[in-house]
């Protein structure tokens, strides 16, 4: 996420109080300048292919002694 949110608290007890008012805070900032939230990234998704590209990919990905992961993502890379 870039846009910075940052919060502190006194005890463990206080860090979720403290973390829904900064995410309120933070959706209210952004109501009031007519901009959508940040969305986050987990960084996986799911990608539906056909079972040939899949094979494809997976043989080619061997090949080159990578994960299928590591092949798709650098082939996104490259597409960017």
């Amino acid at each position: 996420m870039r846009d910075g949110i940052y919060f502190e608290a006194e005890s463990a007890a206080d860090i979720e109080r403290a973390f829904h008012e900064v995410v309120d805070d933070y959706l209210a900032f952004c109501a009031e300048k007519g901009k959508s939230p940040e969305k986050s990234y987990k960084g996986s998704f799911n990608v539906r292919i056909s079972p040939e590209l899949h094979r494809a990919a997976a043989t080619v990905a061997a090949i080159k002694n990578e994960s299928p992961n590591q092949f798709v993502s650098k082939a996104i890379a490259a597409a960017l």
